[in-house]
C-alpha cells in the first residue's frame, strides 16, 4: 500500500508529528482519504517520509484519541471518522454569513442582528 502524499519540512518550526497530524487532518476532512481508508502501517510512513517510528506514532495517537482513526490488530489503522472541527465558532459563523447572504443582509446588517441576539442572550442569562 502506498502512502497518502505527505510532505514534512523539517525547517518549518512546527514538529514533525505535528505536521503528519495536520495533513492526515486535511486529507480526511476533504475527503481524499474517506471513513474505511487503510492508512500505511507507522513502519512504512516513517519510512516513505524519512522519520523515526515513533514520529508517526505519535500523530497516529492523536488522531487515536480524538476518534479519527482506530488501529486493529489484524486489520491495521484505519479512518474511523471525521476529525473534529478545529474553530467550532468559525464554522458557525461561516453558516451564519451564508445564511445572512441569502436573506440578502450586508455585513453591516448581519453583525447588528449578531450583537443584538448576543445582549439579548445575556440579559437572559443574568436573569437566571
Amino acid at each position: 500500500m502506498s502512502a497518502p502524499r505527505l510532505v514534512v519540512d523539517l525547517d518549518s518550526g512546527i514538529a514533525p508529528w505535528r505536521q503528519v497530524r495536520d495533513q492526515l487532518v486535511h486529507l480526511i476532512g476533504s475527503g481524499v482519504l474517506p471513513i474505511g481508508t487503510r492508512l500505511p502501517t507507522i513502519r512504512q510512513l516513517a519510512t516513505d517520509l524519512g522519520l523515526a517510528p515513533g514520529t508517526v506514532a505519535r500523530a497516529y495517537r492523536e488522531l487515536e484519541a480524538d476518534g479519527t482513526l482506530h488501529t486493529a490488530r489484524r486489520r491495521g489503522t484505519v479512518v474511523a471518522a471525521e476529525p473534529p472541527d478545529p474553530d467550532p465558532l468559525r464554522s458557525l459563523a461561516g453558516s451564519y454569513v451564508a445564511r445572512a447572504r441569502a436573506l440578502g443582509a450586508d455585513l453591516d446588517a448581519a453583525i447588528a442582528a449578531v450583537r443584538a441576539s448576543y445582549h439579548q442572550e445575556s440579559q437572559v442569562a443574568d436573569v437566571d
